[in-house]
């Protein structure tokens, strides 16, 4: 007996429609992300605050990263939303 390709599975580096592949293979529906720009210093702000910006992958003040629309990404930027700016 061959062995077929089973059809219901995608290939993990290829897209699905209307969304967004990530390391992984996972599909993020809809690919929705959110532009943020770190705009104030991190001079004289929380270490934890610190640490989340650069969880964000902002570096430098005026350094925009876009970041998938999660749950744990809007905490994160509601935690240090007033160092920061950022859209949808």
């Amino acid at each position: 007996m061959a062995n077929k390709p089973d059809s219901k599975k995608s290939p993990a580096g290829k897209k699905a429609p209307g969304g967004k592949t990530i390391p992984g293979g996972k599909t993020i529906p809809g690919g929705k992300t959110i532009k943020v720009t770190l705009v104030h210093s991190l001079i004289n702000t929380k270490s934890d605050h610190r640490a989340t910006v650069r969880g964000l992958g902002l570096r430098r003040l005026n350094h925009t990263v876009e970041l998938e629309d999660t749950p744990a990404v809007r905490g994160m930027i509601s935690k240090v939303g007033y160092l920061l700016e950022y859209e949808a």
